[in-house]
């Protein structure tokens, strides 16, 4: 049971997290990225430290990954362009991977099995490929942190379920293409790319199994290979800075944390996971895109006060009193939904039709751009589950949860208050602007990582990891409810008929999670 050292560790190291990389990126917006610009961010990570009952080796492989990451990305370049950006949180578990296969054999003889595996889930894969392929799910997160339909970890769960290897390699496996991300892969992208190029659907699936059995064969290679043909806006592969070197020195920095973590009894499962999903703040969150982004005068309002809204509705729940250590990270990702619904509804914008809208553009997109990115909507997603889950949190009660959250107010005057938003009228057609407001959150609706909020959260789910070493954090094993199956009934089980389908939970694996 945590204590309130915990609960202030959490709340002030989150906020501190969140608040480098806001006040940043105001000062640094439409300027030319560098490395040394995430510096802030850097600073906030470092002052992070365990508190009675956690324990430092986890702390530590948050802290050690985040400065490993950005020294070693200072070392090899000035700046990362644009369309490389997204992958920097990428490069982490494949060398941890690496770590884990050469000191624990017996682990990459599992994961050897694993790899069989795949190639005799010879159907399962080419349904679920199809699926995705063909917008049958809707919009997903093919790299979700929960095991919804057309996530990888949903089909990697589905694989593990009837292997024979121990119980701890299936948590790790699974573990490393969750909040571990192993290498940027996304199922299904091998078998549209196959398709669209005038392949087979047989030679498609060729493919698919064997992109898959190679992120986990060789992860770091597999990395390397996928950033030199992602070509993102046809500008070509990555460019930005060496991947397989950055790879080595990351593998290199990392295996002593790894190694006193092991020594320490964390479980792999959370060594795969934790220090991937910290470093995106640096070349990421912030870098030469949201740098872009927020020149925006309405986008950095927002950023801004969503981030007041967090701080100041967290303050107010170390006033009350936390109930346990999983209540602050609870209370992160509800304020941050009940501000972002917000939002919209102060545009008059009912939610479900916001949703309707974004649900019906993506199966537009499948059909006008079947060999879309895999991870084309997935933002999208996280704003639909977000807006939904925080519409529930504003509606008054008893209906909703009257914009309070276990007994914790959400604050949502920073909103209100702010010099931009709170006289909207200034930057449009002064009596006609009412959708100010929404035109911009469907702007984060591609970009929402800080209004999730990304590093808020990452700071918060490492203390819990640090209290309970253990226990792996990932994936997480609930329905997440993500407001796009309000039009998409694919996380039920009335009438779906689909094979593999649960009577009661549909697609999803969160009943069968390991």
């Amino acid at each position: 049971m945590a204590h309130q050292a915990v609960y202030q560790a959490m709340v002030e190291q989150a906020v501190a997290a969140l608040k480098a990389d806001v006040e940043n990126i105001k000062a640094k917006r439409g300027t030319q990225f560098k490395i040394t610009d995430a510096k802030p961010y850097v600073d906030a990570v470092n002052a992070m430290t365990a508190v009675e009952g956690e324990l430092p080796e986890v702390i530590a492989l948050h802290i050690d990954s985040v400065n490993a990451h950005y020294e070693i990305l200072k070392a090899l370049t000035e700046t990362v362009r644009p369309e490389d950006d997204p992958f920097v949180e990428h490069y982490q578990t494949p060398p941890i991977l690496e770590i884990l296969y050469e000191e624990q054999p017996d682990f990459r003889a599992s994961v050897e099995k694993f790899i069989a595996a795949i190639a005799e889930n010879r159907a399962l894969i080419g349904r679920e490929a199809a699926r995705i392929y063909g917008g049958l799910y809707g919009p997903t997160a093919v790299v979700d942190f929960t095991l919804s339909p057309g996530s990888t970890a949903n089909v990697v769960n589905r694989i593990l379920q009837g292997l024979d290897i121990p119980k701890d390699h299936k948590l790790i496996i699974l573990a490393a293409k969750s909040f571990g991300m192993n290498t940027s892969y996304g199922l299904g992208a091998a078998f549209k790319a196959a398709v669209e190029a005038g392949k087979t659907l047989d030679e498609a699936l060729d493919e698919e199994i064997a992109t898959l059995q190679h992120i986990y064969d060789k992860p770091t290679e597999a990395q390397t290979e996928l950033m030199l043909k992602h070509n993102l806006g046809g500008h070509g592969g990555h460019s930005s800075f060496d991947t397989a070197e950055y790879q080595k020195r990351y593998k290199e920095r990392m295996r002593p944390t790894v190694l006193a973590a092991l020594a320490k009894g964390v479980h792999p499962a959370n060594i795969v996971s934790v220090p991937a999903y910290c470093v995106g703040d640096v070349a990421h969150h912030n870098s030469q895109s949201m740098f872009n982004f927020a020149q925006d005068p309405i986008v950095m309002a927002i950023l801004e006060a969503h981030a007041r809204v967090l701080e100041n509705t967290l303050r107010s729940g170390l006033e009350k009193g936390f109930a346990n250590e999983y209540a602050p990270l609870s209370l992160t990702v509800g304020a941050a939904a009940a501000a972002m619904a917000y939002e919209f509804v102060l545009d008059y914008m009912p939610i479900t039709s916001v949703i309707d809208l974004l649900v019906n553009r993506f199966h537009n997109m499948v059909a006008m751009n079947p060999g879309r990115d895999s991870a084309a909507e997935l933002h999208n997603v996280d704003m639909m589950m977000s807006i939904w889950r925080g519409w529930h949190i504003l509606k008054p009660k008893p209906l909703g949860k009257g914009a309070e959250i276990d007994g914790v107010k959400v604050d949502l005057s920073p909103i209100d208050g702010h010099e931009v938003l709170g006289d909207i009228q200034r930057y449009s057609y002064p009596p006609c602007a009412i959708t100010q407001r929404a035109g911009t959150m469907f702007k984060f609706a591609d970009f929402p990582c800080l209004l999730t909020s990304e590093p808020m959260t990452a700071t918060m789910l490492t203390h819990i990891v640090a209290l309970h070493p253990e226990t792996p954090i990932a994936p997480f094993r609930f329905d997440k409810d993500w407001g796009a199956t309000e039009f998409r009934y694919v996380n039920i089980g009335y009438g779906v008929k689909g094979f593999g389908a649960d009577p009661v939970v549909g697609y999803d694996q969160w009943k069968a999670a390991l």
